[in-house]
């Protein structure tokens, strides 16, 4: 965990010559929006204004949460082995999209409630499932920081294999309710206003939801300003992962593209940990869930996809790519004013 502390802000010279390159280019200033500014954060991540992300790769955290027995989910626990199983062996939705854009997925058993036979799943587990947090604290303090850790050595292996962007992701049924108490805290709103149906409830089961998340924060009496101990009482061992994912691009320098709603929360998280931690995310779309963008904006964040997606795993955050690579072929390819006779426009703001 003391890598956490020694985390630096980026190179600003590089973001400067990447907004300096993009003004250069025959265009309206700014007129390719978020896109620029995610360009020219990339290059300060990485320290130079040739920015590079040909090699991706998508990390899915897998867990499992003990609330899903107040009724919160749709299907039972059980689903979430199988997922994670066939995420590990390349037959899920997150296998599918990432197969689109070259990117390299790798599954992640961080807190599965039972043993997965699979070889090509990653076994660092940390705790079989978390305790019902309507009930008790999800982890021990101990488990909390051993899946966070857990988060920033998959960075430190990526950083070494030569990765130049993650994705994050998550596997774990019941996770959204975990996301929910955890936006609540956050954002200081009540559990009506940040809870939604994830995977698909009823009416009744959202009703069950939004109980089951008033009791773990009367319970478990969490704190926006101790967000390690908010990971712990209320989180998941996934999501604790994903935290220390984001934690660890930012101490490895690898640029780390948020999902949905749960890795939002992770993301939180981590911004409230380390909040040099923001200027390596990059946010992807705005979740169907009603968490996602005030999570977002917690992190003073923007999403430039608002699809309505809530399918998780990675898979939202997998469609920012080729809007990376499209946005890097304008920059690298495009031609400038100093290349034509086109007058270069001046900012009259």
């Amino acid at each position: 965990m003391d890598r956490i502390k020694r985390i630096t802000a980026p190179d600003r010279a590089a973001y400067n010559a990447v907004k300096e390159r993009w003004d250069s280019i025959a265009k309206p200033l700014g007129s390719f929006g978020l896109l620029e500014e995610m360009i020219q954060k990339i290059a300060a991540v990485q320290g130079s204004p040739d920015v590079d992300i040909s090699s991706r790769t998508a990390v899915v955290m897998c867990g499992d949460h003990g609330v899903v027995c107040e009724g919160v989910t749709q299907c039972g626990q059980e689903v979430t082995a199988e997922c994670a199983k066939a995420i590990a062996e390349g037959r899920s939705n997150v296998n599918a999209v990432a197969a689109a854009y070259d990117t390299d997925v790798i599954a992640v058993d961080v807190g599965i409630a039972a043993d997965v036979e699979c070889d090509r799943l990653i076994d660092r587990k940390v705790i079989y499932g978390t305790r019902n947090i309507a009930a008790e604290s999800a982890m021990t303090p101990d488990e909390a920081e051993r899946a966070v850790i857990v988060g920033i050595n998959t960075a430190e292996e990526l950083k070494k294999q030569g990765t130049k962007l993650i994705i994050s992701g998550e596997m774990g049924i019941g996770n959204t309710t975990s996301a929910s108490a955890m936006a609540a805290v956050l954002l200081g709103l009540p559990p009506e206003k940040v809870t939604g149906r994830g995977a698909g409830l009823s009416t009744e089961g959202l009703q069950k939801k939004i109980a089951a998340v008033h009791r773990a924060i009367e319970i478990n009496e969490p704190s926006a300003e101790k967000p390690l101990e908010l990971l712990q009482k209320l989180g998941g061992a996934e999501i604790a992962a994903m935290t220390g994912l984001f934690l660890g691009g930012a101490y490895y320098r690898i640029p780390v593209i948020i999902d949905g709603v749960i890795s939002a929360a992770a993301a939180a998280v981590a911004y409230a940990i380390q909040p040099l931690c923001r200027d390596y995310m990059l946010a992807s779309h705005s979740s169907g869930e009603p968490a996602g963008e005030g999570l977002l904006a917690y992190c003073g964040l923007k999403a430039p996809i608002n699809a309505g997606l809530r399918l998780g795993e990675g898979t939202g955050g997998l469609l920012l790519v080729p809007l990376l690579d499209g946005a890097l072929a304008l920059y690298n390819n495009a031609h400038r004013f100093d290349e034509t006779t086109i007058e270069r426009y001046v900012d009259l703001k």
